[in-house]
């Protein structure tokens, strides 16, 4: 019974998903479902992808939290339409709560809709949004053995950001180690380097980000 049940659950998310995937194409917006831990960096990467894109590409963002609009709201003072979803717990966002936020977005003219998740390394991989892509982010703070930990997040993804590399040299981080581990479980993901602090390799990222985009 419990497998049934469950299978109803992700039947239903699939459906919708594919709602908005619809409702996406049809508006001609690139959805990217970015998803990592508390603290990895997401808000402040969306932030460093929003600057490097305005002269190109028209964005929205999706906020998910369990609380609060704290980045919302940062988002919106910088000129860009923000939704937010507070899940009141749930440890992912699902279809249904990203529909209900894409219709209250002005889509005619996105290019762009970026989906902040909740931060969480199991439970958002599992769930599909009608994303375009999905982009995790690692921290180096978080350690280089994450894939062996959390496989079906590295494997799933389309992207892996490796964010606050400014920090390997203070740290026992393999960098070269986690990218041969995640190659192994996902042979087609494209990985980054970054560090959105310093803004080193963020430019690869968007010139990546731009072109997908518009092709």
């Amino acid at each position: 019974m419990e497998i049934e049940v469950l299978e109803g659950v992700f039947d239903a998310n699939e459906i919708i998903a594919r709602e908005n995937r619809a409702l996406l194409d049809k508006k001609g917006a690139f959805m990217v479902n970015l998803m990592a831990s508390p603290g990895a960096g997401k808000t402040s990467f969306i932030m460093k992808t929003l600057e490097g894109v305005k002269e190109t590409l028209e964005c929205a963002v999706i906020e998910g939290d369990i609380a609060g609009k704290v980045d919302s709201e940062r988002i919106a003072a910088a000129g860009v339409q923000a939704i937010q979803i507070n899940t009141g717990g749930s440890c992912h966002l699902e279809a249904k709560q990203v529909n209900t936020a894409l219709g209250r977005l002005e889509l005619d003219g996105v290019d762009l809709v970026i989906v902040e998740n909740v931060g969480n390394l199991v439970c958002p991989a599992e769930f599909k949004i009608g994303e375009d892509i999905k982009v995790m982010i690692l921290s180096v703070a978080e350690g280089h053995d994450k894939p062996l930990k959390y496989p079906l997040m590295f494997s799933e993804s389309h992207v892996l950001i490796v964010n606050k590399i400014d920090l390997i040299p203070y740290t026992d981080f393999d960098i070269n180690a986690l990218e041969e581990t995640v190659r192994r479980m996902n042979p087609e993901i494209d990985i980054f380097r970054m560090s959105c602090r310093t803004g080193e390799g963020v430019a690869g990222w968007i010139d990546w980000l731009t072109a997908r985009v518009k092709g």
